[in-house]
Order: structure tokens, then C-alpha cells, then sequence
């Protein structure tokens, strides 16, 4: 599948997602993905100081806000910031003299998360269109990059992360919730593109995101798992789009786990 189709496959998929979480689409009002990897994120506290929509709109894999250890006063974006839940938590945690922006590409997320950004009245906050691979920051302008589920759905990783370097300060951090996967999965799951999508099919093995990671310039990098799956967790997911669960599960069970991926830019780095 080429570059230019998976990204307009992964728009369609998140503009239904947005569409849906705002009322406006078939199953209104309901979450995007009820799949286990997408449940269970955050807590209660967390989930009261945030609008429903932004709630039913995520589609991620983790909750990079709990793990990477936002400061007041940063400056925070979050690739791929869907309805705006992981902005507007790091909002919170950055206060009024830090900043959060959220970048994504589609036009129907992007009005969801400025209307839950209007129904919180967070002023820190700035939702960016774009795509990843290309961030429309200047150089050296955040503190930490966040993201949850997303840089395994771009078809071009390496230049997600080198493009993450350009935009990160020197000894800024690197701090994602992403699906990783571990061992060998068979090539047709890879090739399918609504698997894609369910952030199995282009997930890196995680010794291939610590190549590329160390290749862009980042160090101190680490990968956590905080979920790893077995077959049986992702039955009903799976059967949904057309797959043999029983046929396929020695070859997957327990090899892919959402994951925190934490890296650093040199303090040494070139300010450019």
C-alpha cells in the first residue's frame, strides 16, 4: 500500500471517529473503538475534568500525560491530537505560563477538540493542522512531544521522529504511547490496511524503534510496556475485520503491547 493511500485511509477512520464522538454520524455519541487496546486509559479525575466528546473521540493506546512528566511553565505538542483529551490533560499540567498544541491533519477532529477546547476555556492551548511528518513548528520550540497510538499509523517513521528532533530543545523529551511489537508478525497482517488502523499492522518491533529513535539523534531512550496482549483480548477485534483468530493466534499471542516510548535530544544538539 502506498504512502499517500494509508494516510488517507487513517483520515477517513478519524473523521468518522470525530463525526461520531460529536453526535453528528452514524452512532452518534458513542466511543470510536471499543477494542482493548483503546480502553481503560485514565482515571476518574481525569475523566470528570474532561468533556464527553473529547473522551468518546480517543482512539489511543496509553496515557502519555500520566507518564511523561509535564513541568509548569513547558511547552508541550501532541502528534496526532485527535478529539484534544491528551492536550487539554497537558494543558492542566503545563498551567498558564506553559503551552499545549495538538497537531493533526483532520478536519473533523480539529473542530471537535477547538469545540472541547471553547467548553473547558483553556487558553493554553492551540490546535495545528498538519501531519506529523511534517510538524509546522520552528525548530527548537517545545519542551516534550506526546503522543498516544498514532506514529505507528505514519508510513514514513523515521521522518516522524527526525522531524520530532528538529522541534524538540535541546534536552527536551521524547515521551509516546505507542503499540510495539515483539518478535516476528506475519506479513499479511502488516499489509492489511484496516488493521492499520487498529495500530497493530504498522507498529515498529521495539528494537527497530530504538534503531531508528538513536538514528534521528535522540539518547536515554526506553521502551515500558503497560499492556501486552494476548489473542483472546483482541477476538472480538479482530474477528471484526475478517480475521481467523484461532488460525493466527500462535503467530501473534503476546507479541504486540502498548508500550511508553521515552527518548531525549541531547542537551549537546545543535540549536540550529
Amino acid at each position: 500500500m502506498e504512502k499517500t493511500d494509508i494516510t488517507e485511509v487513517v483520515r477517513e477512520k478519524y473523521a468518522q471517529a470525530a463525526l461520531r464522538a460529536a453526535g453528528t454520524c452514524c452512532g452518534a455519541g458513542t466511543k470510536a473503538d471499543v477494542s482493548p487496546i483503546t480502553s481503560n486509559l485514565y482515571d476518574q479525575t481525569q475523566m470528570e475534568a474532561l468533556p464527553e466528546a473529547a473522551l468518546l473521540a480517543s482512539l489511543g493506546c496509553g496515557n502519555p500525560t500520566a507518564l511523561a512528566e509535564l513541568k509548569p511553565g513547558e511547552k508541550v505538542l501532541d502528534l496526532g491530537s485527535g478529539g484534544g483529551i491528551d492536550v487539554l490533560l497537558s494543558a492542566r499540567r503545563v498551567g498558564p505560563t506553559g503551552k499545549a498544541y495538538g497537531l493533526d491533519m483532520t478536519d473533523e477532529m480539529l473542530e471537535l477538540a477547538r469545540e472541547n477546547q471553547r467548553k473547558v476555556a483553556a487558553r493554553n492551548v492551540e490546535f495545528l493542522k498538519g501531519q506529523i511528518e511534517n510538524i509546522p513548528l520552528p525548530d527548537n520550540s517545545v519542551d516534550v512531544i506526546i503522543s498516544n497510538c498514532v506514529i505507528n499509523l505514519s508510513a514514513d517513521k523515521d521522518r516522524v521522529l527526525q522531524e520530532a528532533f528538529r522541534v524538540l530543545r535541546p534536552g527536551g523529551r521524547f515521551a509516546v504511547s505507542d503499540v510495539v511489537t515483539r518478535g516476528q508478525i506475519p506479513e499479511n497482517l502488516r499489509k492489511n490496511a484496516l488493521l492499520w488502523i487498529g495500530c497493530i499492522a504498522g507498529a515498529f518491533d521495539e528494537s527497530d524503534y530504538r534503531a531508528k529513535l538513536a538514528a534521528a539523534g535522540f539518547d536515554q531512550i526506553g521502551i515500558e510496556p503497560t499492556r501486552v496482549y494476548n489473542v483472546e483480548d483482541a477476538r472480538e477485534f479482530l474477528t471484526e475485520k475478517g480475521i481467523d483468530v484461532d488460525a493466527i493466534a500462535p503467530q501473534v499471542d503476546g507479541k504486540f503491547m502498548s508500550a511508553f516510548v521515552r527518548a531525549t535530544k541531547p542537551a549537546s544538539a545543535s540549536k540550529g
